[in-house]
């Protein structure tokens, strides 16, 4: 539903002061946490190795450690309470970003500015991290491709192929700005200011992208394997190309490193460039597609 500047600001408001109250609740909850992990140090160190654990000590160590993951579970809960705010003060500013470009008011934003936004929402896009060890990431978790029912939500970015100014068509970086259940197509706009088109694109032309970066160190199975053929942004452009997976990231703020297809080079393929794991998508072969 349509809400004002006013409303989603104070909409923004509340939140934050959530984000603020749930801080200090960590804050606090670290402290017992840590006046309880120093009572296990010294516990332990109260029964040498030599010595057989007394079934006091082993009572008293038990339960130690059952406060220590019960704070851990606590912890854990606030954080997510944290991001849930995060993830629904971003949601609120793109709805009315979106509403105010509706209305007329389409934002400017140059090119080098344009680059930085796309490079910081990449950066930024909230973490995997799942409740249980080993569990399976949800859709759209890095590599894991949206459910076929899946319906982009305005304001999200997708990868749009549309027809290019020549013969050929070409994949772009664009904007969900509506999708209609009558036509089953898409509305987007090319998130390139110097374009200002929109286009209406059938749901085989529009490839949404990660809503969450998967943890190599405990998801790598979550991310697209040495050697996968995969569509991916080339640096500085708006524009995704054909390219190959030279090296995965091996933490969570680590990119991917892409071999582009590029006739510039003997190879056949450019130099390793880095690109962030928002915009690296499973492939879409098209015949009629320009080659980089």
């Amino acid at each position: 539903m349509p809400f004002s500047a006013d409303a989603a600001a104070n909409q923004i408001e509340e939140r934050l002061k959530t984000i603020h109250n749930l801080m200090l609740e960590i804050q606090s909850q670290r402290v017992r946490s840590e006046h309880n992990l120093n009572n296990i140090t010294k516990t332990q160190e109260k029964v040498t190795p030599d010595d057989k654990v007394s079934q006091y000590y082993q009572q008293k160590l038990k339960n130690l450690y059952n406060i220590a993951i019960n704070d851990s579970q606590l912890e854990e809960e606030l954080l997510r309470k944290v991001l849930t705010m995060i993830n629904e003060i971003r949601t609120i500013r793109y709805e009315r970003r979106i509403q105010a470009r509706n209305a007329g008011n389409k934002e400017t934003i140059r090119r080098g500015a344009l680059m930085k936004m796309l490079l910081s929402t990449a950066q930024t896009l909230p973490l995997y991290v799942g409740k249980v060890p080993g569990g399976k990431p949800p859709p759209l978790c890095g590599a894991i491709p949206a459910e076929p029912t899946y319906i982009a939500r305005m304001g999200d970015m997708v990868a749009a192929l549309v027809k290019g100014n020549e013969e050929g068509e070409n994949w772009i970086l664009a904007e969900v700005v509506n999708f209609n259940p009558a036509t089953n197509k898409y509305e987007v706009d090319d998130i390139d200011e110097e374009q200002k088109d929109r286009h209406t694109l059938s749901r085989r032309r529009v490839v949404p992208l990660p809503l969450m970066r998967a943890n190599p160190e405990t998801d790598p199975h979550a991310l697209f394997p040495k050697g996968s053929t995969v569509m991916a942004l080339y640096p500085q452009t708006t524009c995704f190309y054909k390219a190959i997976v030279k090296q995965l990231p091996t933490t969570a703020t680590e990119e991917y490193e892409i071999l582009f297809e590029d006739a510039a080079y003997n190879t056949g393929y450019s130099p390793p460039l880095n690109v962030a794991q928002r915009y690296v998508i499973s492939i879409k072969e098209n015949k009629k597609s320009k080659s980089q």
